[in-house]
């Protein structure tokens, strides 16, 4: 059984950077991992996603929605322990609690289906980032 351990967070003035942590370790060592973020009222939604493992015909990423392009980075540390997700040019708008998602099959970690939030099996507690100005 996977599990998925995030840390950071916090509050951040527009224009700011903060970097969001993820550690999947567990099951398989190979996992589409995911940024989500959801504001209140609205649909969780993803941000961004890379694949750990190599050689798997299906990934073309790193994947970044384009509300996020340019500003966030996903990536592993050189451990190849977590994967951080460095967010720069804070918006107001990026405002919401952020989750970190995995899922062990390299399959899912394509254009075509990286986004899609039920293919994830594990999840991480959320973390609240807040932008203001």
């Amino acid at each position: 059984q996977a599990q998925v351990q995030q840390s950071g967070g916090g509050s951040v003035q527009t224009g700011g950077s903060l970097t969001l942590s993820c550690a999947a370790s567990g099951g398989n060592t190979d996992y589409c991992v995911a940024w989500f973020r959801q504001a209140p009222g609205t649909q969780r939604e993803a941000v961004a996603a890379i694949y750990t493992g190599t050689g798997s015909r299906y990934y073309s990423g790193p994947y970044y929605a384009d509300l996020v392009k340019g500003r966030f980075t996903i990536a592993e540390d050189n451990a190849k322990s977590r994967i951080n997700l460095q967010m720069k040019s804070m918006k107001h708008n990026d405002t919401a609690t952020y989750y970190c998602a995995a899922n062990g099959m390299g399959y899912y970690c394509s254009g075509a289906y990286w986004t899609a939030r039920d293919l994830y099996n594990y999840w991480g507690q959320g973390s609240q980032v807040t932008v203001s100005s």
